[in-house]
């Protein structure tokens, strides 16, 4: 449940934002807003980019996988008097049934319900089956802003009125927000648009802080992301990855030093070996490609070794998908 997300949380040391983004904010003058806004929608409609826009720098993976989000994965970004505290869920899952799929939706209708505000994201001009089960999760009394993300790739923009009217008779929607994530203006509007659903309270988390995940979980994260960037369709979305070490040592050449072990976990031996490739290169290039990032996520120099593992069912066994550390 999102009180985790609340103050005594462990809380990633990641660096700062890149170049040519605002400094972190000052202490306030007035009255501090602060609250949760849950990101809920099916897979696939852009949740993640739109979080990863929001905070200012990439806190949530992103593939053109389905259920590449996981777990509820918490961002923060403070501007002026108020703090936002967007929480990025996995895509509701209404095809399978298996343990990691009731985990993971388990994990949404527990974000929905302890909110400020939710954002529902969904391509903008589409309304599928899909949506509507997302939709029909919500309960009353928490407003709403309809999301209608990608507007971008619409094409026949005039067709969007008749859509939002429709959408309108769906869900008493409290405002409707045509965006793209990758639009900077468009970002910016819709702080404007939440800042006025937050409740005046004490912020939760420190001006600086981006994100109530550990250093772990996020070096995690990344090798996952690069595994399924690299293995496309080939590979099942069950496969996960699991932190084996995570340290800190001492370095006279560096400023920090991380040495990092992490296993990919698939269920067959023939997806182990489409995650190794031909001669061991695809499994090298993703761990050059984790490596590479995390040493800017940690502002470290990062040593990492990935390996692969074999466990068939687990994404079957209840026991063991609560071991990976799902909820």
């Amino acid at each position: 449940m999102l009180a985790a997300a609340k103050p005594g949380a462990t809380v990633a040391r990641v660096s700062a934002p890149d170049a040519g983004q605002a400094e972190a904010p000052a202490a306030p003058t007035g009255p501090q807003r602060c609250g949760l806004i849950a990101i809920v929608g099916k897979p696939n409609v852009g949740k993640s980019t739109l979080m990863n826009a929001l905070v200012g720098q990439k806190i949530s993976i992103t593939s053109r996988k389905a259920q590449t989000t996981r777990h509820r994965i918490t961002g923060i970004r403070t501007q002026d008097n108020t703090q936002f505290v967007f929480v990025d869920t996995p895509g509701f899952q209404t095809r399978h049934s298996r343990a990691l799929n009731k985990s993971l939706n388990k994990t949404v209708m527990g974000a929905i319900g302890d909110v400020d505000l939710i954002l529902f994201v969904v391509e903008a001009g589409s309304f599928t089956l899909a949506d509507a089960k997302v939709l029909s999760l919500f309960k009353p009394g928490i407003p709403t802003l309809l999301i209608a993300n990608k507007l971008d790739t619409v094409h026949r923009r005039h067709e969007i009125a008749p859509w939002l009217r429709d959408m309108q008779e769906r869900h008493p929607f409290a405002e409707f927000v045509p965006m793209s994530a990758k639009n900077k203006g468009d970002i910016e509007r819709l702080f404007g648009i939440c800042e006025k659903y937050l409740p005046e309270q004490a912020w939760f988390y420190g001006p600086e802080e981006l994100t109530d995940r550990s250093e772990k979980f996020l070096a995690s994260e990344t090798v996952r992301e690069k595994l399924f960037r690299f293995t496309g369709d080939e590979l099942p979305y069950t496969s996960t990855v699991v932190i084996d070490k995570f340290d800190e040592e001492p370095s006279k050449t560096h400023g920090r030093f991380m040495r990092i072990a992490a296993t990919i976990v698939v269920e067959r031996d023939g997806h182990k070996a489409m995650v190794i490739g031909e001669k061991g290169e695809k499994l090298k290039r993703i761990s050059t490609e984790a490596r590479q990032e995390l040493e800017k996520l940690l502002d470290a120099k990062v040593f990492l070794e990935v390996w692969v593992k074999v466990k068939s069912g687990w994404a079957d066994d209840e026991a063991r998908v609560k071991s990976f550390g799902y909820e």
